[in-house]
């Protein structure tokens, strides 16, 4: 039986995604659609005095495409801070209009795989950083889950820890080459999502995601045992840039 790798967990993550109900919405007075935006607003705004408390961190952003209209992230401290934070959204007078196409629930994730240090993981440079990560503010976002493959002799958790500590290696080696281009904040998700992970990827121009994904594409660690689901990508909102998505 192959040895798993020991990881370290940060803040709780929840991608909220949210589709407008036009028909909904268009059936809503004027008086509960501002009230609607209004408290929108209210609840962004609040998110934001927890990032400036570093209690959490918060971004939003307007997805492209059919699968969704809004992406609302939050990462705290306490799975229960994001149930309250996502019962808020629900009661909200938006709620009435917001569907969820999809979510994802995880975990900000460390691996020790290339870790050779007598110091504490937690005391290593830039780890609490990457643990707790207040989210960058780059124009857009790009988000999916993925899965490590378990077939037959593509089957990562068969691997001695040597093989995965090797191929994840050349995996590091090319998201280095992005490094000063793209963030990526990875989340673990195995028994509290349907996927193993989730991957948001960060940057101000989209071909970034393209060329970065493309070229990984072709190191084993993807080649051969990655499996990927949905990929989602949007642009950053200000909080008060809510309101001309509803229309």
């Amino acid at each position: 039986m192959s040895d798993p790798i020991e990881t370290v967990e940060g803040w709780y993550a929840l991608h909220d995604f949210r589709q407008i109900d036009r028909p909904a919405w268009a059936n809503l007075t004027a008086n509960e659609r501002d009230a609607a935006i209004s408290e929108l607003q209210a609840l962004a705004e609040d998110w934001q005095e927890t990032e400036d408390n570093h209690e959490g961190s918060t971004g939003i952003y307007q997805i492209i495409g059919h699968k969704a209209d809004l992406l609302f992230v939050n990462m705290r401290p306490a799975m229960d801070d994001l149930a309250s934070i996502e019962l808020a959204v629900d009661q909200s007078t938006a709620g009435q209009v917001l569907r969820r196409p999809y979510s994802y629930f995880s975990v900000v994730e460390l691996s020790k795989y290339l870790v050779k240090s007598s110091q504490p993981f937690t005391e290593l440079p830039g780890v609490k950083e990457r643990l707790f990560p207040i989210l960058p503010k780059t124009h857009y976002i790009c988000f999916y889950p993925m899965n490590k493959r378990r077939e037959g002799n593509d089957n990562w958790y068969s691997l001695s820890r040597e093989q995965r500590r090797e191929i994840m290696k050349g995996h590091g080696i090319i998201g280095h080459r992005y490094a000063d281009r793209v963030t990526q904040i990875i989340t673990g998700s195995q028994g509290l999502d349907d996927w193993e992970w989730g991957v948001t990827l960060y940057s101000d121009d989209t071909l970034d995601f393209k060329k970065l994904i493309y070229e990984m594409r072709f190191d084993e660690a993807s080649a051969r045992f990655a499996e990927f689901g949905p990929f989602m990508v949007g642009r950053r909102l200000a909080p008060g840039r809510l309101g001309p998505i509803f229309g």
